[in-house]
């Protein structure tokens, strides 16, 4: 699925060490970038993937919450560090509709591919939940009213 959406590359972190994969992909010298969702157990090697002046991007906690970290850990390579929230992103009316317009405007042209995995009757979202926390899912799922 990866691959089908323009992925160069694909790491299965839960089967393969990603770090090591991640250094041998680059050339021992790391990613711009990680963005990471799943947390606690994949923090420590997220940052240690990052090139100088690289930034983490943590925006779940599948595996549960990061540890409390010492900020020093960052200055080895001058590593940033964001826990970016909606909220922080659209503060006005006016930031919402800036960053929603893209969107909107490829999802009018038909640009933008969105793979459905599952749906679910609203009266089923403990259903839907157990299965989201399976890890199962192979694109979004959907609740119906």
């Amino acid at each position: 699925l990866a691959r089908a959406a323009g992925a160069d590359d694909v790491i299965l972190y839960s089967t393969q060490d990603f770090l090591a994969e991640t250094m041998r992909l680059t050339s021992n010298s790391g990613v711009e970038v990680v963005y990471d969702s799943v947390g606690k157990t994949t923090f420590a090697q997220s940052l240690q993937c990052l090139k100088v002046r690289g930034y983490l991007v943590l925006y779940g906690q599948a595996s549960g919450p990061v540890e409390p970290i010492d900020p020093r850990v960052l200055n080895s390579r001058s590593l940033y560090l964001t826990r970016p929230s909606r909220n922080s992103y659209t503060i006005t009316r006016e930031e919402l509709i800036t960053r929603v317009a893209p969107l909107f405007e490829w999802v009018s042209q038909d640009a933008l591919s969105v793979r459905i995995d599952r749906t679910f009757p609203l009266k089923d979202a403990t259903a839907a939940q157990r299965y989201m926390e399976d890890r199962g899912t192979r694109g979004k799922v959907l609740l119906l009213p």
